[in-house]
């Protein structure tokens, strides 16, 4: 996410930060970098210039001049102004209506608006408690009315059945009276969209606006769509009422163009982003936290709201539990760290949230090939009886043979793995001795990691 401009913007700070004085000819230089890096990652350009006008009129204030650290406080203008560019505040998706709370969710095909339509309703089923129901508006594409109400059953949420041969504003109705009699919470609809933006479509949105009255109108937007995102959210603004954008497959796109650009030409709030095709690769957007990551501060707040989540406190007490009484470390015990580690959205999904100068001492980390490696530690692992997850030490050359056979791996993977099992276990038993001190001291003077970022022979396999 961010990909390019955060390496770009990254390099400017880091240039700017290191000036004794900031002048009006270096503050030029910084700026023309700034403007590359935004116009390379897509940004509107009506966007762009108005960004760079207000940081330049801020970096030549006196404040800044006269500051004892200008380059940081240069930073720091820079940090307010995407943040400022993004929304400045988080805004929360209003559900302050008597129920049905309607949400309308609109935006071209291929958006992704049917999957956040069951990304929407897990997340108000989960997170907000809410009962959810869902219906398809969606005629034109057979799959669609399918697609949904898949989607809404892993989401957990009541799906309202239709069909091509109804009318899109028939189907709706039809749903809010049923949602109404069944007392549900919220209603979303999910509706057609096109490849292009075309009078029909957007007579028929606004006539299914008009039936439906939502609270909550989404505009789903692709966020690769760089600047085509300005001209299609301005479009669907025009024509509706919209009370906030949700941007998808933000994992896809390296560059953040619409995310940048949409707040500005819509002047409506970014409310979510989409990571991801699991249901759970769903974030309420924090504009302040984004133009963090972009800077390569990192975000370390989202991280520890997503450990919250994910991790299962009734399975860490148990391990916890487990050591302390002095029982062994097992596989199904180190197999069950990673898939809570998968829980958090993977190696990539960490590293995203991670500052970019804790990655850089950490070196450099080809986050799609560790997860390839550990999706064979899973293979390998699960690949073993329940004996020898639990009792390790059986593993002699004809069950690590097959085993590697099972897994589709060389027998030197296997024996690569349990390797790195052992080291983790003796670290484990270190633990368990009231070691961790000594443990830390052997690893780097008692002041954490050694250089390389990582404790000796830690981390799973390949990595």
């Amino acid at each position: 996410m961010f990909e390019n401009l955060s390496d770009r913007l990254t390099r400017v700070v880091k240039t700017i930060t290191g000036e004794a004085r900031i002048t009006e000819a270096n503050t030029q230089e910084m700026l023309r970098e700034v403007r590359l890096a935004l116009l390379e990652a897509d940004v509107a350009l009506p966007v762009v210039k108005d960004f760079i006008s207000q940081v330049k009129e801020r970096a030549l204030g006196e404040e800044v001049l006269n500051s004892l650290t200008p380059g940081q406080a240069l930073v720091g203008i820079v940090n307010e102004q995407l943040t400022k560019l993004m929304g400045e505040k988080t805004e929360d998706i209003n559900l302050a209506a008597q129920p049905p709370v309607v949400i309308l969710m609109a935006g071209l095909q291929g958006a992704g608006k049917t999957t956040t339509t069951g990304k929407l309703a897990k997340y108000l089923k989960d997170t907000l408690k809410k009962k959810v129901m869902t219906v398809s508006a969606d005629v034109y594409r057979p799959a669609a009315i399918e697609q949904l109400k898949t989607v809404s059953g892993q989401a957990g949420a009541e799906f309202f059945p239709s069909n091509i041969d109804q009318k899109p504003v028939d189907i709706a109705l039809a749903a809010l009276n049923h949602a109404k009699r069944q007392f549900f919470d919220v209603l979303i609809v999910d509706t057609a969209g096109r490849l292009g933006i075309d009078e029909a479509m957007m007579n028929e949105i606004k006539a299914l606006h008009a039936a439906v009255n939502p609270t909550e109108t989404l505009f789903v937007i692709d966020a690769m769509l760089g600047q085509d995102a300005a001209n299609t959210a301005k479009a669907f603004n025009d024509a509706l009422p919209l009370t906030g954008v949700v941007l998808t497959k933000m994992d896809g796109d390296s560059r953040g163009g619409a995310a940048l650009s949409v707040r500005q030409i819509t002047g409506k709030p970014i409310k979510f982003m989409g990571v991801g095709e699991k249901l759970s690769g769903f974030e309420r957007f924090h504009p302040e936290r984004v133009a963090g990551r972009i800077l390569g501060m990192g975000d370390i707040v989202s991280l520890v709201e997503e450990a919250k989540k994910g991790i299962d406190q009734a399975e860490a007490e148990k391990l916890a539990k487990k050591l302390k009484s002095g029982k062994a470390f097992d596989l199904n015990d180190f197999l069950a760290q990673i898939t809570q580690m998968r829980k958090l959205g993977g190696l990539q999904g960490l590293i995203d949230k991670l500052p970019s100068q804790l990655m850089k001492g950490a070196g450099q980390v080809d986050a799609n090939a560790a997860e390839k490696q550990i999706k064979r530690t899973e293979a390998i692992i699960l690949s073993m009886t329940p004996m020898e997850r639990s009792k390790p030490d059986l593993l002699k050359a004809s069950r690590k043979r097959r085993i590697a056979a099972g897994a589709g791996v060389q027998v030197q993977e296997v024996n690569r793995l349990l390797a790195q099992f052992d080291q983790m276990r003796g670290m484990m038993k270190s633990m368990q001795k009231g070691g961790l001190a000594k443990m830390m001291r052997k690893m780097g003077g008692g002041k954490g990691f050694p250089p390389g970022g990582m404790p000796p022979g830690g981390g799973f396999p390949g990595m």
